[in-house]
């Protein structure tokens, strides 16, 4: 049972850090754009918060590795967008905390599916 909710977490860790990487990759070409489409960072905030809850059941059952990429990932991540909200200065921080997100919860679904078998 303990291997399906991990596996639950990391795929839901996963598609969250996808969706978010890809938000930040696109939204900057669409601002360029005359959509009158602005940025707004609580977007990255909901996403941060659905990455942050899939962690911290993650990071519990995990090994050393995993927990270290996912946890420095998420403080890039959540560096990038409390600076947002409070400077106003747009760090790239983000876009390697996506990556390290999306690079810890794919290592730790293959581990434990490796486990499995």
């Amino acid at each position: 049972m303990k291997k399906t909710t991990s596996s639950f977490y990391d795929i839901l860790g996963i598609s969250s850090a996808s969706i978010c990487l890809i938000h930040c990759l696109i939204f900057p070409i669409l601002t360029i754009l005359p959509l009158g489409i602005s940025h707004n960072p609580i977007i990255d905030l909901v996403f941060a918060s659905i990455g942050l809850f899939a962690i911290l059941k993650i990071t519990k059952k995990s090994n050393l590795l995993v927990s270290s990429i996912l946890i420095v990932s998420m403080c890039l991540i959540w560096i990038s967008i409390l600076t947002d909200i409070f400077l106003e200065i747009h760090l790239d921080l983000i876009y390697f905390g996506g990556i390290g997100m999306i690079t810890g919860h794919l290592i730790n679904y293959k581990f434990h599916r490796k486990q499995k078998h």
